[in-house]
């Protein structure tokens, strides 16, 4: 069983609108409407759940109805912040699949994910226990103290710069997050950021510079012409 668990639980501050980020409306899709449909899609997923923000529960569903997304099985309360909503979740998904069951969270607001990425998100996890979908970082990286001035910086090749899917056996991110919250660690960045400070190692799996996360305007309008844009014949 492979479960695609979409985190759809901010408000979306920084994209400064009056609705959350994940519903706004592009090309008259909504935001995570194309996200659903890229796991929909996916022969290899089975189910999916929404982690939501709150007030938008039925809204969400209506879409799915609108939208076929048929997988759509489960609607979970979002959280004070990501960490919360990501165990809301995994602890609700406890209750209905089996701790072999893979799960990938992954952003509602990156809505080009592909099927390859998703293939091999799913490939990696089943490998290597977990699966954090990634890219080389091709930018210089400078260290700084004050975000105003460096005098030094950090070699590109021993970074990383990740992404959603992050792919991980449900039973397992269950338990890593109880023992989390005993060690009073509750609001880390990412699922994969959890992973590190508790001691444990990541995989990565493929990513792509097309995986965006829509956090700002600019964002949106990239998205927008991602959707529009086409390979050239010429490239290999």
């Amino acid at each position: 069983m492979n479960i695609g668990m979409l985190i759809a639980g901010g408000s979306g501050k920084r994209m400064g609108q009056d609705i959350p980020k994940q519903f706004l409306t592009v090309n008259e899709k909504p935001v995570i409407v194309y996200t659903l449909a890229a796991f929909q899609d996916h022969p290899e997923i089975d189910v999916i759940a929404v982690v939501c923000v709150e007030g938008w529960e039925q809204v969400l569903s209506a879409y799915a109805k609108q939208f076929n997304i048929t997988k759509l099985k489960h609607i979970v309360p979002g959280g004070e912040n990501g960490q919360d909503s990501i165990r809301n979740g995994l602890f609700e998904l406890e209750k209905h699949y089996g701790k072999d069951d893979v799960v990938l969270i992954h952003d509602s607001i990156r809505p080009m994910v592909s099927k390859e990425i998703i293939s091999d998100c799913i490939r990696v996890t089943n490998k290597n226990g977990c699966a954090i979908t990634a890219i080389p970082c091709a930018e210089a990286m400078m260290e700084t103290e004050d975000g105003n001035v460096s005098t030094g910086s950090y070699p590109r090749e021993n970074l990383r710069r990740t992404q959603t899917p992050q792919g991980f056996f449900l039973g397992e991110m269950c338990d890593l997050h109880r023992r989390a919250l005993e060690k009073g660690i509750t609001n880390s960045v990412a699922s994969c950021t959890l992973k590190i400070e508790m001691g444990e190692q990541v995989y990565f799996s493929v990513g792509s510079e097309k995986n965006i996360k829509l956090t700002t305007i600019d964002d949106i309008e990239i998205f927008k012409a991602l959707l529009e844009s086409t390979r050239s014949d010429w490239l290999k």
